[in-house]
């Protein structure tokens, strides 16, 4: 029998289930799914910094590529949340029929921008990452590498947007076993393409692991088109008239937009900084933020419960179950983060070591990686409350909280730090200071918002 109908017939009985035991069998499969994500990226860099041909320049241009990446996939890939958020509360309302065609129009929407992205960036690739301040070799690594790269980003909005249909039909299990075959893929393919096997294939550096990332990603794709098909009675076939929630989501999706450009701003700043304090600067930068990210993924299991849950909670109107969610949450990602802080401070000395063996590089990034281990117990609490307000369709109050933050603490952070020397201090007490910003406000709004409600019932 399809997942569709399953939980079609289910909905009264799982309606309000927060316990302990539900919500990580919704976190784990996307704790699982979150990690792998960014460990394509950082396959590359542990492979590629331990290359003996500039393995400095190319995990500095990984990293800057990787940052613009990021960038236009936080964008473009908000329709994940705008199509959850969508499903899940149409879910909770057991209304599921009315909006089986929107991930196919949602998805047809999304490949024709991406489309126009990817024509629009491939020739002035060389332009785009001298705003980086890229130059010399890093300048040549970073063009080379993203104009290979750059051809998984249509693959990649196409998963993003199924994984989205998944979480609102509250199935977190598909989207960890695509990730996981993904991830598989990349490392092998990363090994043998960047290192190459002697007398049959060439060592490609570099490019190897972008031709690596490409296929991974198109791989992905194919296997979420299939699954979903396959598990679910969602089609994939783009049909007329629109359907009525896709204004809806554009709305959803264009406030995301929005905000998601306050956070690459951030990034830019971050990107940009580390890169013109030199070489080693950047690479350690890279190593860092690609840690930092890789624990923003693993948090983000608990963040894509509380995605799921809450506008599944939002759509049925159990207020009070949806305070107690709330708090159950504050819990585990506070927990959660710290436990992710005292590992990294016992595999302190190790950590730097997996990705590079460059004195230089490992310097600078042993100097500022307790500052991104111990703000983790923060971010945790500001990604989960990111999920639940998404779930709950709240992107006009995300979007303002995070301009807030990116204008007023994050950029003057920066500034004032760097103009004392800081150098990469500077950017990680901004960035520090920026998750404080950003998850407060949200704390305060969700309990004024849902604890009269709660009260009421």
């Amino acid at each position: 029998m399809k997942m569709f109908n399953i939980f079609d017939k289910k909905i009264n009985v799982l309606q309000h289930d927060i316990s302990f035991k539900h919500i990580n069998k919704l976190a784990f499969p996307a704790l699982v799914a979150g990690v792998a994500e960014p460990l394509l990226s950082t396959t590359d860099l542990a492979i590629v910094g331990n290359i003996e041909h500039n393995a400095t320049e190319s995990i500095a241009a990984i990293g800057i590529v990787g940052a613009f990446l990021s960038m236009l996939i936080w964008v473009f890939g908000q329709t994940r949340s705008g199509i959850s958020s969508i499903v899940s509360q149409y879910l909770g309302a057991n209304k599921l029929e009315e909006i089986k065609n929107l991930p196919a129009q949602a998805i047809a929407i999304v490949l024709g921008v991406s489309a126009i992205i990817l024509g629009l960036s491939y020739p002035f690739a060389k332009e785009i990452f001298e705003l980086y301040n890229a130059s010399g070799t890093i300048l040549d690594y970073s063009v080379e590498y993203y104009k290979i790269r750059v051809f998984g980003f249509p693959f990649t909005l196409f998963t993003i947007a199924i994984f989205g249909t998944f979480r609102g039909l509250q199935n977190t299990y598909y989207p960890m076993v695509i990730a996981l075959i993904g991830t598989v893929i990349n490392i092998v393919l990363d090994v043998v393409l960047v290192y190459g096997i002697e007398g049959y294939i060439p060592a490609m550096y570099i490019q190897g692991a972008a031709y690596a990332s490409v296929i991974a990603q198109i791989i992905m794709a194919l296997i979420s088109a299939v699954l979903l098909l396959k598990k679910t009675d969602i089609p994939l076939k783009f049909s007329l008239p629109f359907n009525t929630e896709i204004p809806k989501f554009i709305v959803m999706v264009l406030n995301l937009f929005v905000r998601t450009i306050a956070l690459n701003v951030a990034l830019y700043f971050g990107t940009s900084y580390a890169t013109d304090y030199g070489d080693a600067y950047i690479a350690a930068y890279t190593i860092g933020f690609n840690i930092w990210l890789m624990g923003a993924f693993m948090i983000d299991g608990y963040s894509s419960a509380g995605n799921i849950l809450s506008g599944k909670l939002l759509g049925a109107k159990a207020y009070k179950t949806l305070v107690t969610l709330g708090n159950r949450l504050i819990t585990y990602g506070f927990l959660f983060g710290l436990l992710l802080a005292v590992v990294g401070f016992v595999l302190y000395q190790f950590i730097g070591k997996v990705f590079t063996k460059e004195p230089e590089v490992l310097e600078q990034f042993y100097n500022t990686f307790w500052i991104i281990l111990i703000m983790q117990p923060i971010c945790s609490i500001a990604f989960i409350y990111d999920g639940i307000f998404k779930g709950m369709g709240e992107m006009k109050f995300l979007r303002n909280v995070l301009l807030l933050a990116t204008g007023l603490v994050f950029v003057p952070t920066l500034l004032y730090f760097d103009s004392l020397g800081y150098k990469l201090y500077a950017i990680w007490i901004a960035f520090f200071l920026w998750m404080i910003a950003r998850g407060t406000p949200l704390i305060v709004k969700f309990r004024r918002k849902f604890l009269p409600l709660a009260q009421k019932m």
